[in-house]
């Protein structure tokens, strides 16, 4: 364990692109795996079926959300976490991932009643074995974090999400319908800590410091609310999409932004992890933490914008081929939810780097009024409008304000405001939208929808590269060079 928390002998640059590989590898396969799974059962169940699953898991998020409890983030954002710290975390979120699972398992039966649907009470039952779980997987997760090692996390995601997918594909296959989701849920989760204990050999010790847990609950109660108010938000939204509409639109809502929340998170969410390590070691340093923020912003930026272009405007065929013709209705919603989340890295990046600087509170605030504004849009999109197509776009339009939002703060803290960040974004959304606009223009020539994407991905990736390199943009010029220098190290 001190030999993981205090390998030093690595630059602290050199550390960071490491572990940015590693964890976007983490990523990628991951969401490949999850993707691949959702892809079959798509093809097996109903949007119904989906409508079903998005309301269990509805609970299970809202109850990780309190055994994360914040403290998670506090171990890795602390400059002096110990063994007795790791343990005090991991009983209190033992604890309360205890109670939780008591209270699903005898709620379950009225989520069934309310919902009129008889086959969420022992899905939802069997699911909430995954918090237990989770109580002992997120203080693993801070123990790798904190020392950005993140090919441990890669080591434990390849195997956890082989075995899982293989065996959720197999259930789909088999006609198990919704349960082999709960198959492939569990199995993902108890192969991950088995994997990542085998590697860091933590386990928890009988020690718990009372003094040291209302220190890092200090910090962590803040991350808490904050998470708690998005997934909360978020809960709400699906709650209100099932029961002012009907679960069957949930179901094709769901899957419209399941696919655009996976690329994103892929993507986005191999730089923002190890961003939050790298700020935390040099919070002290003002310019290096906007250093660091600008770099993970333009980075990101560049290269999730035009995946999520592409991703829209492909869209439609894209669904037709892998999902078949029962899913077509779902593309306008998949559609707006590929611009929401091109917005993801300004979004991230100013929040990682609030975290890292351990101004959690500015965080919570922040999603206070993001919050207010998007329970706003929900209730006009749902009630005033009583439409689907509103309510769903009503996400834009939150998004689009809650990057000035969540940029603001930073222009006192790091010195970073929010016109530089757009001049730092800008290139990457006008090239990609002019690619975007030329490759739906020749792709709409082909009738054959395999033909179709080819023809997009190449006029999108020639015409967005080639505009990158005959303008000479930024991050594509420091990921060629990294990329270079990686490999270059490696042949040495």
């Amino acid at each position: 364990m001190k030999g993981l928390l205090n390998q030093m002998d690595v630059s602290l640059k050199e550390r960071t692109i490491s572990s940015l590989i590693w964890k976007f590898l983490e990523r990628a396969g991951n969401q490949l795996v999850l993707l691949l799974v959702q892809i079959v059962m798509a093809r097996i169940l109903t949007p119904t079926d989906f409508g079903v699953i998005a309301i269990i898991l509805v609970f299970i998020n809202l109850a990780n959300v309190f055994i994360q409890s914040g403290l998670g983030t506090a171990l890795v954002q602390s400059e002096s976490a110990t063994e007795a710290d790791y343990s005090t975390v991991f009983w209190i979120s033992f604890a309360i991932s205890f109670v939780l699972f008591i209270a699903l398992y005898f709620f379950a039966p009225a989520v069934s009643i309310a919902y009129a649907e008889p086959r969420l009470t022992w899905p939802l039952r069997i699911l909430s074995l995954t918090l237990l779980i989770n109580a002992y997987n997120s203080v693993q997760i801070a123990v790798v974090q904190r020392s950005l090692q993140f090919d441990r996390t890669f080591k434990a995601t390849a195997w956890s999400v082989c075995i899982s997918g293989a065996l959720g594909i197999a259930s789909a296959l088999l006609g198990f319908g919704i349960w082999a989701l709960i198959v492939q849920q569990l199995f993902y989760q108890s192969v991950n800590c088995i994997s990542l204990y085998i590697q860091t050999r933590w386990i928890p010790k009988f020690e718990f410091g009372l003094s040291r847990a209302k220190e890092l609950y200090s910090f962590g109660w803040k991350i808490l609310a904050s998470n708690l108010l998005n997934q909360g938000y978020l809960s709400l939204y699906d709650l209100v999409v099932g029961a002012q509409f009907s679960v069957g639109q949930l179901g094709l809502v769901s899957q419209g932004k399941k696919y655009p929340s996976a690329l994103g998170s892929m993507l986005d969410g191999a730089i923002q992890p190890v961003m939050m390590s790298a700020v935390s070691r040099v919070q002290s340093d003002l310019p290096s933490v906007k250093r660091l923020t600008r770099r993970a912003l333009k980075t990101s930026t560049f290269v999730i914008v035009p995946c999520m272009t592409l991703f829209a405007v492909a869209a439609k065929p894209v669904v037709l081929i892998l999902l078949g013709n029962k899913w077509l209705p779902c593309v306008p919603f998949l559609q707006i939810y590929c611009f929401v989340y091109a917005l993801l890295p300004i979004h991230s990046s100013n929040l990682s780097a609030l975290c890292g600087m351990g101004r959690s509170d500015i965080n919570f605030l922040l999603e206070i009024i993001k919050k207010l504004l998007g329970m706003t849009a929900l209730c006009f999109g749902a009630f005033v409008f009583n439409n689907i197509y509103v309510l769903v776009g009503s996400a834009l339009f939150t998004g689009v304000i809650g990057t000035f939002i969540n940029s603001f703060p930073n222009k006192s803290i790091i010195g970073y405001s929010y016109l530089e960040q757009l001049k730092d974004i800008g290139p990457s959304f006008i090239f990609s939208l002019f690619a975007g606009f030329c490759a739906l223009f020749a792709g709409s020539f082909f009738s054959n929808p395999y033909l179709a994407i080819l023809i997009e991905c190449l006029i999108m990736g020639i015409l967005y590269l080639g505009l990158s390199k005959v303008l000479h943009l930024e991050a594509f010029e420091y990921l060629i060079n990294t990329a270079r220098d990686l490999i270059s190290a490696k042949r040495h």
